[in-house]
């Protein structure tokens, strides 16, 4: 079984247990003469302890912790909620724990943000801004500074004799973009073009090529800045190879089950923060997150982009499979087509926190 069938055979079955969960909930309230709106009664009745804040995993779990601590403490005093954090050391770790409710609001990637506004009850409501004013950032494909391959050309001729280190699938510049528009785009598919193909983050990725470890690994040029910071010697060793088109930073989500009124003091709380009295103070806290410059209200719409990506990556698979009959080919592309639109109008749609 593939590595993106398992990954989704465990989303489902995470999905699975928590609607047994409720489902068994609801059975004993009922038979002891309660009643109940949903699983969560505090959720229910609008009455909040505190709230739980899952970390998009950059580098280890405990250093996007203290990274985002400061913040999050800030956030709380405003809120007058106590806030948790949750880090995980993979992106499916944090798409589970969205899909199991063990997180109300969440800092993820484009691709896990989709997720959860189709599958997990939840909605954008923030979008990151850095303090160069870019829109975004890009993927990248890295090789050791004194490697022979100078380009892309010199990538493809070399099939089945190069190590490749590239991140999880849910890793829109990990794995989403290169694969979409570097190997899917020349009817290849990386974990087959390679000798070896290694899944990890994006510090250990480009540790791998620094030092010898892989020919190849994806990377995203945020995350090459923290990299230069932390490993300046090993970052010295690098050279990009290839560059994506610009990718829209990462984003805030919700769960929409919450209040509306906390989601409502939650986006606030988020999009204020870096711009009022202490705004300097409060800057240098989202800068040990790594140049972040606050955040900008949004909805689901801005991960149409991300939307699209899938598409892309959906349809030049089924150019690139085995058919039966054109017809069948047909049927399949027509399909993604139709999911594809209407995924975008769902998007689109008129929401607010």
């Amino acid at each position: 079984m593939s590595k993106e069938r398992i990954a989704s055979y465990r989303r489902n079955a995470s999905r699975v247990r928590l609607a047994c969960a409720r489902v068994a909930v609801l059975l004993l309230l009922n038979l002891f003469g309660g009643t109940a709106a949903c699983a969560d009664p505090a959720h229910a009745t609008g009455h909040i302890n505190g709230l739980t804040f899952g970390i998009l995993p950059i580098g280890g779990p405990s250093e996007s912790l203290a990274a985002w601590r400061p913040m999050l403490d800030d956030l709380s005093h405003t809120l007058h909620l106590p806030i948790r954090s949750l880090s995980v050391s993979t992106y499916e770790g944090l798409g589970e724990a969205m899909a199991e409710e063990r997180v109300d609001f969440a800092f993820v990637s484009g691709r896990l943000a989709l997720d959860a506004v189709i599958h997990d009850r939840m909605q954008v409501i923030a979008q990151l801004t850095r303090s160069n004013g870019s829109r975004g950032y890009y993927s990248v494909l890295l090789v050791p500074r004194d490697s022979p391959l100078r380009s892309l050309d010199d990538l493809f001729k070399q099939p089945g004799k190069l190590r490749y280190a590239r991140g999880e699938v849910l890793s829109v510049s990990g794995y989403l973009v290169p694969e979409t528009q570097v190997f899917a785009n020349r009817r290849l598919d990386s974990d087959t073009f390679f000798a070896n193909v290694t899944v990890d983050n994006h510090q250990n990725n480009a540790l791998a090529v620094a030092n010898n470890e892989a020919d190849v690994a994806t990377n995203n040029t945020a995350d090459l800045e923290r990299f230069a910071e932390r490993f300046p010697d090993q970052y010295a060793r690098l050279r990009v190879l290839w560059t994506s088109s610009l990718i829209p930073h990462a984003v805030v989500v919700i769960r929409t089950d919450l209040p509306a009124d906390l989601r409502q003091r939650v986006a606030a709380a988020l999009t204020s923060y870096a711009k009022g009295k202490n705004a300097q103070a409060e800057l240098a806290k989202l800068h040990l997150i790594h140049d972040i410059s606050g955040f900008t209200p949004t909805g689901n719409e801005t991960l149409v982009p991300f939307a699209d990506i899938e598409f892309n990556l959906d349809r030049r698979r089924a150019y690139c499979a085995q058919w039966v009959s054109d017809a069948a080919m047909q049927a399949r592309l027509k399909k993604i087509d139709a999911e594809h639109e209407a995924l975008v109008r769902q998007l689109m749609a008129p929401s607010s926190p």
